[in-house]
């Protein structure tokens, strides 16, 4: 794959980048950021990829599969919960939101009772998980990114809730954490 790993970045960043078309417009939306955390986990992705089994009862390869794995439940979790309780609605006012972002109602059950963005931490697991593949240098530089670039796209996303959800999202931010249960 080594040779075709330029061709696939750009390939698949333009479709991220088609994908985020209207938050990359707007610089101050949460999509802003989750683009550039995006385009940092499919950088350790192609970065790592021929080592992806290399070793596979390695210290850090035991690391990787567990946050891999809680990556991939959390963002089914997630993405169920928001469709079967946040009441998307296709008329929602807000260019930057994806389609199953604009939600009405506040989904407070399941990993959203302790975290308020479960699907940002599934990118965070992921990010972490593709890193401990093959650790290096320059992949700890893209985990770091990637996870600034989450944190900054919660940040803005809790301000857009705050607006959207009033004083409910206050008290439901004052009660559960950003990522990680009970400790961040």
């Amino acid at each position: 794959m080594g040779d075709a790993k330029p061709y696939v970045f750009v390939l698949a960043s333009l479709g991220l980048a088609y994908f985020s078309r209207a938050s990359l417009l707007r610089p101050r939306s949460h999509g802003f950021y989750r683009f550039f955390a995006w385009e940092a986990i499919l950088g350790l992705a192609l970065l790592n990829a021929d080592l992806w089994f290399h070793e596979p009862f390695s210290w850090h390869q035991l690391i990787s599969w567990p946050l891999l794995l809680a990556s991939g439940l959390l963002v089914l979790h997630g993405m169920d919960l928001l469709g079967r309780r946040g009441q998307a609605d296709p008329e929602r006012v807000d260019a930057a939101l994806l389609d199953f972002e604009k939600t009405t109602a506040l989904v407070t059950v399941g990993a959203y009772r302790y975290i308020r963005h479960p699907l940002y931490s599934s990118l965070l697991f992921l990010g972490w998980g593709v890193f401990f593949k093959a650790p290096s240098w320059l992949g700890v530089l893209l985990a770091c990114l990637a996870s600034l670039c989450l944190l900054a796209a919660a940040r803005i996303e809790e301000t857009e809730n705050l607006r959207f959800f009033g004083e409910p999202y206050a008290a439901y931010m004052r009660k559960t954490r950003m990522f990680i249960p009970y400790l961040f």
